[in-house]
């Protein structure tokens, strides 16, 4: 059975905040360099990829720069946000991920800090198409 995936009123305008910053690191008007990238990372960031293998932060940082270190197509497209506080500060946002032949469910952990968003946890996981 599906989970009630409505925001809650409350939490619309984080929401429209985060939508903004989604998919993470896929927004070239929030940063294509590796430092912009750290930029948008705490300390303890990790991932699990798509694949289910899990990442570390410097393991991240190195293959965004290597994929950003010349120009390339980038095509997605995002649907059915949701936002979930899980604590004060700190929410979840979920949704899909269309890339060419390949579709995600994501989630993507933020922390706000100050007027600042970071990511402290980020995961996908294929729904239809292959893994890279």
């Amino acid at each position: 059975m599906e989970p009630s995936r409505v925001t809650e009123p409350r939490l619309r305008g984080v929401l429209a905040e985060l939508e903004k910053r989604e998919p993470i690191f896929h927004r070239a008007e929030l940063g294509t360099t590796r430092r912009d990238f750290d930029g948008m990372m705490e300390p303890e960031f990790w991932e699990t990829g798509a694949s289910g293998r899990r990442y570390l932060r410097a393991f991240a940082l190195d293959t965004l720069e290597a994929r950003h270190s010349a120009p390339h197509e980038d095509p997605w497209q995002t649907s059915d946000f949701h936002c979930q506080e899980l604590a004060p500060d700190h929410y979840l946002v979920t949704y899909t991920l269309a890339q060419r032949a390949r579709v995600t469910r994501r989630a993507t952990i933020w922390r706000r800090r100050g007027a600042d968003w970071k990511i402290v946890y980020h995961q996908g996981t294929i729904v239809e198409g292959e893994s890279k």
